[in-house]
């Protein structure tokens, strides 16, 4: 008997969208499949960070994973990838904080490059649209952040978030 004539819901595949909205500005929006609480719990928690953040077949793994998640408080995320003789660290400060609908934090690791990341958190009958805004500090940092890939939030990445939150977000 299937998940519907059961009377409960089966996850809905959903894809990304990635819009250029200006010169310095990104913005992918996303729906997944949980309350925006769990939503939430899955992008401040540490252990949960770990299990959905890098693509799986990017082949890179964490190595730490630290996130003091409140207004004034910092991250920072230390990958290994096999043909890297250093791990690579992403880190910033968290500018805003706002449970369980608005993180904003600093991408300090890039210098003056680095952008600005907004994710908003909107629950809608029991999904959560998730859109993720950079902005970036000038139009030729962003147009280097495409050119080497390092923005746009795969949906692979977003999956890997479904997944963890059919497991109810627990750790």
């Amino acid at each position: 008997m299937d998940a519907i004539r059961e009377g409960k819901s089966s996850p809905v595949k959903h894809r990304s969208t990635v819009e250029r909205t200006s010169e310095r500005e990104m913005v992918v929006t996303r729906t997944v499949n949980g309350p925006a609480r769990l939503v939430y719990e899955a992008w401040t928690t540490p252990a949960l960070i770990q299990r959905w953040w890098m693509p799986k077949s990017y082949g890179i793994a964490f190595v730490s994973c630290e996130a003091d998640v409140r207004t004034g408080g910092t991250y920072r995320f230390v990958f290994r990838h096999p043909a890297a003789e250093e791990p690579m660290a992403f880190f910033g400060r968290y500018l805003e904080v706002i449970p369980p609908s608005r993180l904003v934090w600093t991408n300090d690791e890039g210098g003056e490059a680095g952008q600005v990341t907004t994710v908003t958190f909107e629950e809608k009958g029991g999904t959560t649209v998730v859109v993720v805004h950079e902005l970036y500090p000038s139009k030729a940092a962003l147009d280097e952040a495409i050119a080497s890939g390092s923005t746009g939030w795969p949906d692979e990445q977003f999956e890997q978030l479904d997944e963890v939150l059919a497991g109810g977000g627990r750790v």
